[in-house]
């Protein structure tokens, strides 16, 4: 099974879709830009959610499942045959809960936690909290006997915060439920096919009425087939009214949608043996993976194909060849007004792309390098580029080899040049993050990059710095916040973009500066030969300018204990120094400064460095308020070594009291 890790949910990007596709995001061009592609994802964020709650038809069973979750701490655990839409209606009940009980806002949590591994951070829920569990992968009970020990210690842990959790049950397992799980368990069915369907195209803007729908081939498929298809077929009309080659009424492109359904896989294999040649072929399979690019880029991209995998050219001049145009129109592709190259029926790229990987497993290796080469011909656009990029990782991943995309992911940041870093990488990698199968597979594949002793190239560097920002901090922010650690930890510039991304990160959110200051303070105690790169860090992120609003006084001691209890730097003075700045500007953040001495533990010397610092401030600029900031700053300093001196006079001074 795919190790999973865990997903959270807040400040989405782009839509969670049981239908057509897959999703990803393109660094540099917005949120918008996966949704417009339509690309799956096994992302949840809100935007997601929302985008799902507008399609989503309930099963059977579902408002007895809504009616369950409502008492604080509660756990449904959801039954149902495979295509019934579990995942989507888990999704939908933590989701509507939260719109009932207005449990998006700051510092509550959707997730989707792990299913198995161990946890780069444990769980540490509160009230209000959402969680997702997805079992529904799970094919084997031994796996599934070590995921119920775990789930009870999530459902203790779930029940006590007064949190809420859903849980998808594996099917064809119900055998091997433990008794306790029954009282929570809610059987779903699936709803009505036509409804989902209905659902979508109404969505779509569609022009339909239900009369439209009664076809009996249609009626089969939304009778027989999983929620996940019925959404692609509806993705599938609106791409035939779109593309403005297939009539302007819902009946055609309907029709066109059933044959992409149910004709093409067979279509594309008679095509195929009857063509034999290799040029005909790598043209059909380069077709596949530029359409919509223009002829002339195809043609390159067709004649570095065949060079990859080894085809001799023919003796002869290109004239006395077959010409390019004739050789297009034998394999059903057609060159439009703009001079793009598309396949005639709808679909039918999808359906080439699929036969080849399917069928010629011992040239992956060859597509893999080829893809490579291809996606930076210099006559594709940015659009043609991405494309490129979520055709192959489709395919990659679809057979199993995610390993395959990664290897483009470091190649491309390996050879960036005149750009921060390659968006086919970022691109490449956020669409493996995504990915419902492989996305545990990339986070551990990142995270193994960046804690290897051993080089990472600056270009990958950023990639992966990147990708943490703009995807996986929305997706699994504990988890970027692990990798940006360590990226920060390294040396030169990319480095340094890595550590500023990480302040920022943890800035924006309470929880995670809370996290980051826990983590900087565990490996200052845990490695105190190599403590100093996570007590600059920590130097940073304590100073006011990074502390969330209003300020977490109980962290912030935390953080500045820990950091006043290494000898002085001068990495002292930016971080007091800020924090009477905002004391000089806002008389309520007075409260740093006592947290602030409280924190040194009335240590000697730093108390002492506090003293200094406060007076090289207090006059170094001419402030009305700074005098009696500092004054007060003093104050506080005085009373803990008035303290210090009441215990000297009780009994022996200390070493350290005698500094």
């Amino acid at each position: 099974m795919t190790e999973q890790d865990r997903v959270t949910v807040n400040d989405p990007r782009g839509p969670v879709n049981n239908g057509e596709g897959h999703q990803y995001v393109f660094y540099g061009v917005g949120a918008d830009w996966m949704i417009r592609k339509g690309v799956e994802s096994l992302r949840i964020t809100r935007e997601d959610r929302v985008h799902l709650a507008d399609r989503f038809v309930p099963p059977v069973g579902y408002r007895v499942a809504s009616d369950r979750l409502e008492k604080p701490g509660s756990v449904v655990l959801l039954e149902g045959p495979p295509g019934s839409g579990r995942r989507a209606a888990a999704i939908m009940l933590l989701h509507r809960f939260g719109e009932d009980g207005g449990a998006d806002e700051e510092g509550v949590r959707f997730e989707e936690l792990p299913i198995t591994g161990k946890d780069e951070n444990p769980l540490v829920p509160d009230m209000g909290d959402r969680f997702l569990l997805d079992l529904s992968k799970i094919a084997d009970e031994e796996t599934y006997d070590k995921v119920q020990r775990r789930l009870a210690m999530r459902r203790s842990q779930i029940q006590e915060a007064g949190a809420h959790m859903v849980v998808v049950l594996p099917s064809g397992m119900k055998h091997a439920h433990p008794p306790d799980l029954e009282p929570h368990t809610v059987k779903l069915r699936r709803p009505r096919g036509v409804a989902v369907v209905t659902r979508y195209l109404r969505m779509d803007r569609m022009p339909f009425r239900p009369a439209d729908l009664g076809n009996a081939d249609l009626q089969h498929l939304c009778d027989r087939s999983p929620m996940r298809e019925l959404a692609r077929l509806a993705g599938l009309v609106r791409a035939a009214r779109d593309s403005g080659r297939f009539g302007t009424d819902f009946a055609g492109w309907l029709d066109q949608a059933m044959h992409a359904m149910t004709d093409r896989a067979d279509e594309v294999g008679r095509q195929v043996a009857a063509v034999r040649t290799v040029p005909e072929r790598a043209l059909l399979l380069a077709t596949a993976m530029f359409e919509e690019a223009r002829a002339d880029t195809v043609y390159e991209a067709w004649h570095g194909l065949m060079k990859t995998v080894r085809h001799e050219e023919e003796a002869t001049t290109e004239f006395a060849r077959t010409d390019f145009g004739e050789r297009l129109a034998g394999l059903g592709i057609e060159r439009d007004l703009n001079g793009r190259l598309r396949f005639e029926r709808l679909a039918y790229a999808d359906a080439v792309r699929t036969y080849f990987w399917a069928n010629f497993p011992g040239v992956r290796d060859d597509l893999r390098d080829w893809i490579g080469r291809a996606a930076g011909l210099r006559g594709l656009t940015t659009d043609d580029r991405m494309n490129v990029v979520v055709r192959f990782g489709e395919r990659a991943m679809a057979v199993g080899r995610p390993d395959h995309l990664f290897d483009l992911v470091a190649r491309w940041a390996d050879h960036a040049t005149g750009t921060p870093c390659d968006p086919r990488a970022v691109a490449a990698l956020e669409l493996g993050l995504g990915h419902e199968r492989f996305g545990g597979w990339f986070r551990k594949r990142m995270y193994e990059c960046v804690v290897r002793s051993g080089s990472l190239s600056d270009g990958l560097a950023r990639v992966l710095t990147t990708a943490c920002v703009q995807s996986l901090s929305a997706t699994h922010p504990d988890q970027a916040v692990v990798r940006l650690h360590y990226l920060a930890l390294r040396k030169g510039e990319a480095a340094r973009e890595a550590r500023k991304a990480l302040l920022d990160l943890a800035g924006r959110d309470r929880r995670l500066y809370r996290l980051l200051i826990d983590r900087l303070r565990d490996r200052t105690h845990r490695e105190p030969h190599a403590a100093e790169p996570h007590i600059q860090l920590l130097t940073e992120l304590l100073r006011s300018d990074r502390a969330p609003d209003p300020p977490p006084w109980p962290d912030l001691f935390l953080g500045w204990e820990a950091v006043f209890s290494q000898p002085p730097t001068e990495l002292w003075n930016l971080l007091v120094s800020s924090w009477l700045n905002a004391v000089a500007g806002d008389s309520t953040q007075k409260m740093a400064l006592d947290t602030m001495v409280g924190a040194t533990r009335g240590r000697a010397a730093a108390l002492h460095r506090l003293y200094t610092i406060a007076c090289d401030w207090a006059g170094s600029a001419r402030h009305p308020s700074r005098p009696a900031v500092a004054a007060l700053f003093w104050q506080y300093i005085d009373h803990v070594q008035y303290r210090r001196t009441e215990r000297a006079d009780a009994g022996p001074r200390t070493t350290e009291e005698a500094l």
